[in-house]
């Protein structure tokens, strides 16, 4: 499968305006991708689960661009006009104009708003880049409409191209986004365990998956709600040349391989020691980079060594993982939910900003609204 196969055919129908809303989940990804090549693909495959509570919501009004020389839009965050969004919106409509031959015909307004913190090392690039091209999905799929009643078989086909559509455009927008469209596992980069997957879009985990995995937790604890110090899209290609590169995108093919076969029984001990090595291994890659950088705060620190000192006290299940910011990830299994809980409201929490955390678990992806 090539690019290809996402340019559309010449539109049959022509619209005046209209306004389409889509919610997005966040998500966070258990095998890590670091590393990308030209036209955001990445340097190794990943693994994430899809959030639940952590989503942004978008909204996309069109109407006729008068003058249809450039891509006309403005950006708003939570009902604020955030002019400074507009160049990576830009650079996004650049990307995947071959792909919406109709993005110059139409001024578009964007509304946007987040469940969490921006920039905080919350995927908000996931959630917010996914929101928008379902959004722009939308649009398309309203100047493809033929009034032809589709059969069963052909409303699922084209169903199930759409969203792989909507994953290959997101991205193009920000790499992680692809896996935010489904859930409640998606992969993203060819694997030679997986059937299916592509480097151009996420796959819905399409194999079996143990019970213990199912309606997982996920508490974030923010320990530091600023923006972060280096961006992702920095951080990524600081793999270009990095001495641990080539061995880290082997681990990666490795780690995925044996999460199959974790996801599969449901060994829960070899699950915790995966993820929290793909969560160290992530940040050792940027200590190790040049110029090096550290995201992780002192506070994050404390809290790893705080799960780890209740996993051992307790045989608890629970473990962290981190994204590319200081915030933990504390994952568990749905049974330990009341006692992990109690654990981190008594011992975790004073190490957050402003003692703040998010309760989420395990979702089933984006939703038109």
């Amino acid at each position: 499968m090539t690019e290809k196969k996402f340019i559309p055919k010449p539109y049959s129908n022509s619209i005046e305006n209209g306004s389409f809303t889509w919610s997005s989940p966040s998500n966070i990804a258990l095998v890590k991708y670091w590393g990308k090549k030209e036209h955001q693909i990445p340097e190794n495959p990943s693994i994430s689960f899809t959030l639940n509570n952590c989503k942004t919501t978008t909204t996309l009004s069109f109407s006729k661009n008068k003058n249809n020389n450039n891509f006309s839009f403005e950006v708003f965050l939570d009902g604020e006009k955030k002019d400074d969004f507009k160049p990576k919106i830009e650079t996004f409509f650049k990307r995947i104009e071959a792909y919406l031959p109709f993005l110059k015909d139409y001024h578009f307004k964007i509304e946007t708003s987040n469940t969490f913190p921006h920039s905080s090392g919350i995927a908000s690039s996931a959630s917010g880049m996914s929101a928008l091209a379902l959004c722009l999905m939308s649009v398309e799929k309203q100047l493809t409409t033929n009034t032809a009643v589709p059969s069963a078989e052909e409303e699922s086909q084209n169903e199930s191209f759409s969203i792989q559509k909507a994953s290959f455009l997101a991205r193009l927008g920000s790499g992680s986004a692809c896996r935010s469209l489904e859930g409640d596992l998606v992969v993203w980069g060819k694997h030679k365990d997986i059937q299916g997957s592509s480097d151009l879009f996420g796959l819905k985990y399409p194999y079996q998956v143990h019970q213990n995995f199912k309606n997982y937790q996920d508490t974030i604890l923010l320990v530091d709600k600023g923006e972060k110090q280096v961006s992702s899209t920095v951080g990524h290609n600081l793999m270009h040349g990095h001495p641990f590169a080539q061995e880290r995108f082997k681990q990666a093919n490795k780690n995925l391989s044996d999460m199959v076969s974790i996801l599969k029984d449901g060994d829960l001990d070899k699950f915790i020691a995966l993820v929290e090595s793909e969560a160290l291994t992530l940040h050792a890659m940027m200590m190790t980079s040049m110029p090096y950088f550290i995201l992780m705060k002192p506070n994050t620190l404390e809290i790893i060594n705080k799960i780890w000192d209740f996993r051992k006290e307790t045989d608890s299940k629970v473990c962290f993982t981190l994204d590319a910011g200081a915030n933990v990830h504390v994952l568990y299994p749905e049974n330990e939910a009341s006692e992990v809980l109690h654990f981190i409201q008594n011992e975790l929490v004073a190490f957050c900003q402003n003692g703040q955390y998010i309760n989420d678990k395990i979702g089933f992806g984006a939703k038109l609204l």
